[in-house]
């Protein structure tokens, strides 16, 4: 599996091991892009301040407003006994995010078999995660920027050859929201020819998830490889799904997994 394009393996390797690793490609591209940012910033900073100041200078001084608001009404606190209630824990996603997050996995499908992680307790450790990256050191230590805190699995079969995998990415709560940032990364290139080469579809419920149904692989003395691929987040928790078949995948069943995953955090 590649960087942050990783996928599970169905057969033989996904074909897009060999391109590099997205989350270190993007990341060094937004750097680059935010030097620029930051020294245009600075040009027009000095050279408005300059003018600022000249035309400041011929103007007549202008009256403060005064401090006091008289014209403002504070609300009035709700009789004893009518204040609103807590939400249940089963609709406050703080509290169900601190919970055992595989907990919040989609269950697998009747019929399908578990596959990998069903033994492993639910669980990827970051430096797992990472080592399916095209440079692992590298995504370790992007990972650990974004604040990872861990990771729940779940996958299962299908078939004689179809394999499902959702990962649950929760990240810690701080200023550098870590959850929309790896989706960002991971949305980014899936336009890229080498992979779904469009921008996807967008996931109903989510103010950013997406779904993607790849183009068909084909190569002399394997069978067709299939794959689809949706990434969202909600609060500190990115998503992401693989389903990779040798039979076509259709849109509506990687929107249906990842809407229901989606209805479960």
């Amino acid at each position: 599996m590649n960087s942050e394009e990783n996928s599970p393996e169905q057969g033989r390797t996904p074909p897009d091991d060999a391109v590099p690793a997205p989350a270190a490609r993007h990341r060094r591209r937004g750097l680059r892009t935010l030097g620029l940012i930051a020294v245009a910033a600075v040009i027009g900073l000095v050279g408005g301040t300059a003018v600022g100041y000249g035309i400041q200078a011929q103007r007549e001084p202008t009256a403060l407003p005064p401090l006091n608001q008289p014209g403002l009404v504070q609300p009035k606190p709700l009789p004893k006994g009518q204040e609103p209630k807590p939400l249940p824990a089963s609709e406050d996603l703080r509290s169900k995010a601190q919970g055992d997050l595989r907990k919040l996995l989609v269950p697998k499908p009747a019929g399908a078999k578990r596959a990998e992680y069903a033994e492993n307790g639910g669980w990827m450790n970051v430096s797992e995660f990472a080592s399916m990256f095209d440079d692992p050191g590298s995504a370790l230590d992007h990972q650990l920027d974004l604040g990872v805190r861990r990771i729940a699995v779940t996958s299962w079969t299908t078939g004689e050859h179809g394999r499902t995998e959702v990962r649950l990415i929760q990240y810690r709560s701080n200023d550098t929201l870590g959850a929309r940032e790896f989706v960002e990364n991971q949305q980014g290139y899936m336009p890229d020819e080498d992979f779904a080469g469009n921008e996807g579809r967008e996931l109903k419920g989510s103010s950013n998830g997406r779904y993607y149904v790849l183009p068909v692989e084909r190569e002399a003395g394997y069978l067709d490889l299939y794959e689809a691929r949706a990434y969202f987040h909600r609060g500190d928790i990115a998503v992401e799904i693989f389903v990779v078949d040798t039979k076509k995948i259709s849109e509506k069943d990687i929107r249906s997994l990842a809407e229901r995953q989606l209805g479960r955090l």
